[in-house]
């Protein structure tokens, strides 16, 4: 919802008009299995791409990395606004840095891109390391790791 208000705003500036947020559900948003198991990045946009289809919507926004390669030959990616911070940041116990977790720590992340990275980080560090699937906001996620849950959350920095 802050990605789309911020294309909102720049909508209303460039054109004058009036720009309605419509907030969609998607399974997604809603499903609590791990996102290798409920079939990766269509599962956040194919809401979206109904409503846009069906003509609930004018225009929606996504992140760019949800987005299916193929998209239906009526619809058009049409814009894509300055890339926040790309980074990804580590939120461990203790303050410690990637290299200095204890051995077998867990790691947890939402997305299967950074667990590959993660796991050959590991390796080529000589270390040994369990990723885990997560899910949730930031809080939930950071959470994990105060909780105790986990050793340390690999989070987008932009988030």
């Amino acid at each position: 919802m802050a990605q789309s208000a911020q294309v909102a705003e720049a909508v209303r500036t460039l054109t004058g008009r009036a720009v309605e947020l419509v907030e969609i559900t998607t399974f997604g948003d809603t499903s609590r299995e791990h996102l290798a198991q409920i079939g990766g990045t269509g599962v956040f946009v194919s809401a979206l791409r109904d409503a846009l289809l069906a003509g609930d919507i004018d225009f929606a926004v996504h992140s760019l990395k949800d987005l299916p390669t193929a998209e239906p030959a009526e619809l058009v990616l049409a814009a894509i606004p300055a890339r926040e911070d790309p980074r990804d940041v580590l939120v461990s116990r203790d303050g410690l840095d990637f290299a200095s977790l204890p051995p077998g720590a867990r790691v947890g992340t939402g997305s299967p891109r950074r667990m590959a990275q993660l796991n050959a980080w590991a390796r080529e560090l000589g270390r040994d390391i369990e990723t885990v699937p997560i899910r949730g906001n930031i809080d939930t996620r950071v959470g994990y790791v105060t909780g105790g849950e986990l050793d340390a959350v690999v989070l987008a920095a932009a988030g």
